[in-house]
């Protein structure tokens, strides 16, 4: 709102001002006066409301209230209630007396122009643009929260467009305006009126690279909406046609918050006087938007299509694996997505190449793909193939330097919401892997990071992960729902479960039972073996020290106790400084709702089956969850990952509202 405007009277001639509905008007009672004057008396017309203010400590407040005297601590305001039919229809009366003269020594007459300006959205998140007594310029979070959300205009509505529908600079489907926002300026007044007042809505200069207005002139043609606001124009002169009382526009983001954006943009309209040089606003109305987060979605969110690739395989193996997945698909009611060889280049880690997440306003929700910087084989996938009607695409770009393993997403994880303390995270936090705590070594990229932590809603917390060969958080914990209280569990590969595991298979009895026995062009370890080879036994108390540091992090940052907490037997063995699953890693799994599609171990078999198998049954079975045991070894687990790295999940959103939490 602009600041209170002022004006003065005088004896000689009537004033002209307009007055803009619901705003108050300073009138200077005091500019011109006759000679004797003390006091004075103020009157309206209907539909003009008179304030007059007064400090009670150096004024005392006449007994004819009518009367007030001519003091610099009494000030006279006006407004109107509702827009002029026309041009001066309002009049404000001031008239000046002597100290004890009941006859008037001069009157000053005002006449008020009524007009009703006001820029409006959803500031109350009801999916329309409606006034409100909030303050439109300021943006809060909560449950008591208030003001508008933008989109990222990042889906193709149109087959027809190259790239996401924020390049367009023309409307391209009518279906685009689906995932814009409302906005509605009321300019309701004489047309004579804006004969010498024009409408001009601006974009500041910092924000035109985020945010795109088109104005609507209804109608059922693409021609009928035009981009009036954007990176190309900061300003645009409204075109109100005579008797036009109300304007419709679209508003679109175009960026999501990053480092140098914290996602909060701002519109405004000014009625302008062009009867003065130079041009003066008399008004301003401004509205503010926060842009909708990126938000990501953990295993615990019910999944709707599953994501895997058709791969050329000398050993056949990835056949029977797409098998499977179709087979595991049916029982969690997924849809199976396979992208074939020539979309894939023979590039098998979807998991690495994308991650599924959804933006969501008041009005309208879609997924977005986050296109990790990997670029590999499957480098255009995301692009080409998921990019379209009313599913998003975004990505970051990283220096010329290049990506490292850690760039890949199957480095990034979810966890479920949790409480921390006092702080709620409702849409849970993001895990990344990370060199700490050793000094140097491999990190994700910083705009990775920026852009995730940019976000607000899901405070990312960084892990160890670099002690891993590949590198990712995915190769030593996971995430699954559970149907009790708690509602989720969260999974850690642990050598020490392991091993205490064999032990006690040894002491049963079964220490000639072999880890791999037929499993063809490996070589079997006993269970005698494998207890007894200190370089493993070492390398295990390795890889435990690494996870266990994790661990007491992720206690810490997401207030989990160790009954929250699920210990997976799991081997691991150091290829120079760096460790690799020494048996298909069993954390490694893809969660389709109470369905676990879990890499098979090969384990010791003991009374007709696998050790680890059962050992992991016990463990989650309790907890309402099936567990499936699918060959990964020759298509997976010897190329250094697992079913998870394999496959992709997107997942229902969150129905609770992002901007009702408090980040």
């Amino acid at each position: 709102m602009a600041s209170q405007r002022a004006v003065r009277l005088s004896l000689k001639k009537p004033t002209h001002a307009v007055c803009v509905v619901g705003v108050k008007t300073y009138v200077d009672v005091r500019s011109d006066i006759p000679k004797e004057a003390k006091t004075f008396r103020v009157s309206g017309s209907p539909g003009v409301e008179i304030f007059i203010a007064h400090d009670p400590a150096r004024v005392i407040e006449p007994t004819y209230k009518d009367h007030w005297p001519l003091d610099s601590n009494v000030d006279v305001t006006v407004s109107v209630d509702t827009a002029s039919k026309a041009l001066s229809d309002l009049k404000v009366k001031v008239s000046y007396f002597g100290e004890y003269e009941d006859h008037a020594l001069g009157h000053s007459v005002l006449f008020l122009t009524g007009v009703d300006i006001s820029l409006d959205v959803d500031t109350g998140r009801k999916g329309k643009a409606k006034r409100s007594q909030v303050d439109k310029k300021t943006w809060r979070w909560g449950p008591e929260g208030y003001g508008a959300v933008l989109l990222v205009n990042c889906d193709r509505d149109s087959l027809s467009s190259s790239g996401p529908d924020l390049a367009n600079r023309q409307l391209m489907s009518l279906d685009d305006l689906k995932d814009m926002s409302p906005m509605v300026l009321t300019c309701d007044g004489p047309d004579k009126l804006f004969h010498s007042h024009k409408l001009v809505l601006n974009v500041p200069f910092s924000d035109c690279k985020r945010v795109g207005v088109f104005c609507a002139r209804g109608g059922n043609s693409l021609s009928s909406y035009k981009q009036v606001l954007g990176p190309q124009h900061l300003t645009y002169e409204v075109e109100r046609q005579p008797g036009e009382q109300k304007i419709s526009f679209y508003v679109e983001g175009l960026t999501f918050p990053n480092s140098d954006f914290l996602g909060l943009v701002s519109l405004s309209v000014s009625l302008v006087d062009t009867g003065t040089l130079p041009e003066v606003p008399i008004f301003t109305d401004t509205v503010a938007f926060r842009m909708a987060p990126w938000i990501m979605t953990p295993n615990t969110q019910p999944p709707l299509e599953l994501y895997v690739c058709s791969v050329i395989d000398p050993h056949g193996s990835n056949e029977k694996f797409l098998k499977d997945m179709s087979d595991l698909a049916l029982k969690a009611n997924c849809k199976l997505i396979i992208c074939p060889w020539t979309e894939n280049r023979n590039d098998r880690w979807i998991q690495d190449e994308m991650e599924f997440g959804y933006v969501e306003a008041p009005h309208k929700s879609f997924p977005v793909v986050f296109d990790s910087p990997r670029d590999r084989g499957l480098k255009d996938f995301p692009f080409k193939r998921i990019l379209g009607p009313d599913f998003g695409y975004v990505t970051q770009k990283i220096p010329l330097a290049g990506p490292s393993g850690l760039d890949s997403f199957g480095n990034l994880d979810a966890s479920p919401p949790v409480t921390v303390g006092s702080k709620e995270y409702p849409l849970g936090r993001i895990l990344i892997g990370s060199s700490f705590p050793k000094s140097g070594g491999r990190r994700m990229a910083k705009v990775v990071r920026d852009f995730l932590k940019a976000q607000q809603v899901q405070a990312p917390v960084e892990l160890y992960s670099d002690w891993l060969s590949v590198g990712h958080v995915d190769e030593f914990l996971t995430f699954v729902p559970t149907s009790d209280r708690k509602g989720f569990r969260l999974l850690l590969a642990s050598p020490s479960v392991c091993l205490k595991l064999f032990q006690e298979k040894k002491d049963e009895g079964h220490g000639e039972a072999a880890q791999f026995d037929g499993l063809k062009d490996q070589v079997a370890r006993s269970i005698n073996e494998m207890l007894a080879d200190r370089s493993l036994q070492s390398d295990s108390a390795f890889v435990q020290k690494c996870i266990d540091w994790n661990r007491e992090v992720l206690k810490r940052e997401l207030g989990l106790t160790e009954r929250d907490i699920v210990d997976i037997p799991q081997l691991f063995h150091l290829k120079g400084s760096y460790a690799e699953a020494f048996f298909p890693d069993m954390v490694n799994m893809v969660v389709l709702g109470k369905y676990l599609g879990i890499p098979k171990p090969f384990g010791p078999i003991i009374n007709g089956r696998c050790c680890l198998e059962e050992k992991v049954r016990s463990l989650l079975e309790p907890l309402g969850l099936h567990c499936t045991f699918i060959d990964d070894y020759l298509s997976y687990h010897k190329l250094l990952g697992e079913i998870h790295c394999g496959t992709n999940v997107r997942r229902q959103p969150f129905s609770f509202k992002w901007w009702r939490m408090v980040p």
